[in-house]
């Protein structure tokens, strides 16, 4: 890697989000260079740090989605913690939120507001319906994003209720889908000078992802509905788990050649000539008898370790089903860089999940830890703002700004040891 700059390096982004789809798409932005700064609200800050899995005191959920950015702890309802985030947007690029509709509006820290200030701030609002439509006004989180989209009734077993997916669907999707919209907002200003808002919805999002049962449904004029199917999809066979002695694999031969293939594999020439199953269509209509094979080839072998070596010998796509343990050992992670060690002033080492953005010339690794509460308090204001260090402490002394005690005993941290216990630390 060079020493060139990153993407976004000189961009300053205020992030006012908690939780998972707004957190992550600042982070993503912080790991792309952009100087991101957490704004939590005192005394216990966001509400993430209190979400498992717990060390020290220290959220390893919040740590993640954190990472990378400095921290900020101010009282937004106090008008001099209101005057420190109206300096701060006169001073930024970029404004992340993912409040319900309307709460920073009454807040004055709106898009209408905020752009009276600074007319080329980007100003990206994430939340689970957006600010228009009759949904706009009600609270949401991924999972109903995930249900009411009709996604999670595409997943799991018939006649049995889709189970929940463990894995943040609709708030990743929004948070990259927000990343995106960002950075084509910033490209833009170059030719107008102006910011723009942004409204990202997670239940937007979810109905986007369908690539086929929406047009299934709307191409058949509406007598095709999708649902669970198990274990496999039945539009694309055979593209499925299966289950071996010891384990599961996941198999993807629905294309010609990787069928040929594996029927070469199963039953050698005379399976692999077979008429009936020489393309989609007919594999489909033979699907009961193709999984019935393949199910039972699969149970032949010794262990999932033997099957997934047979398919890899024969060219087949295919994948064991993995315990997160296996993930976290996987050479290929480490060898992406998709985990890697970081040092935390509480904890030490730990390892996270690094984000997926790959540059020629760059390493976007996050540089620093998630901050600890009201971390860059003094930075912040008397670096960035123009305020003094003693009018930084009086706020601090005041209770409009808050840092947790751990900040205090930083080496090299300039917090003033009065600052340290006004509103007490976590």
């Amino acid at each position: 890697m060079s020493d060139q700059p990153l993407p976004l390096a000189g961009i300053r982004v205020i992030d006012l989000t908690h939780f998972l789809a707004g957190p992550y798409l600042t982070r993503c932005l912080a790991a792309l260079g952009a100087e991101v700064i957490k704004v939590e609200r005192p005394p216990a800050g966001e509400e993430a740090r209190s979400h498992p899995y717990h060390v020290d005191g220290q959220s390893g959920y919040f740590l993640q989605q954190n990472m990378g950015k400095k921290g900020l702890c101010v009282d937004l309802k106090d008008p001099r913690g209101l005057e420190v985030l109206h300096r701060l947007a006169r001073a930024s690029d970029v404004l992340v939120e993912n409040y319900r509709p309307g709460v920073l509006d009454r807040l004055g820290l709106g898009y209408a507001g905020l752009s009276d200030i600074n007319p080329g701030l980007v100003y990206c609002s994430v939340s689970a319906y957006g600010h228009t439509g009759p949904y706009a006004g009600r609270p949401g989180y991924g999972l109903l994003a995930e249900a009411r989209s009709g996604v999670m009734d595409l997943v799991g077993v018939p006649g049995e209720p889709p189970p929940v997916l463990r894995l943040p669907i609709a708030d990743g999707f929004a948070g990259i889908h927000g990343v995106a919209a960002v950075c084509a907002a910033l490209v833009g200003r170059h030719a107008t000078g102006r910011g723009r808002h942004i409204d990202i919805a997670l239940y937007d999002c979810m109905v986007a992802l369908h690539e086929f049962a929406i047009q299934h449904y709307t191409l058949s004029g509406g007598t095709d509905i999708l649902t669970r199917s198990g274990y496999d999809l039945p539009q694309s066979t055979p593209y499925g788990v299966f289950t071996t002695r010891d384990g599961y694999v996941a198999i993807a031969a629905h294309m010609d050649e990787a069928w040929r293939r594996l029927a070469r594999l199963m039953g050698g020439e005379a399976l692999a000539a077979d008429p009936r199953i020489q393309d989609t269509v007919g594999r489909n209509a033979h699907r009961d008898e193709i999984l019935r094979r393949v199910g039972e080839w699969v149970m032949g072998q010794a262990s999932l370790k033997d099957c997934v070596a047979a398919l890899d010998a024969a060219g087949v796509p295919c994948s064991p089903v993995q315990r997160i343990d296996q993930v976290v050992a996987d050479p290929q992670v480490w060898a992406r860089g998709m985990l890697f060690d970081q040092e935390h002033p509480v904890l030490g080492r730990v390892t996270l999940p690094n984000v997926p953005f790959r540059f020629s010339d760059v390493d976007t690794t996050p540089r620093g830890p998630a901050p600890l509460l009201g971390q860059h308090n003094q930075e912040i204001l008397c670096t960035i703002l123009g305020y003094s260090p003693s009018q930084a402490a009086e706020m601090e002394r005041g209770g409009v700004l808050h840092a947790e005690e751990g900040v205090g005993r930083l080496p090299g941290n300039r917090t003033a040891p009065e600052m340290t216990s006004g509103g007490g630390g976590r």
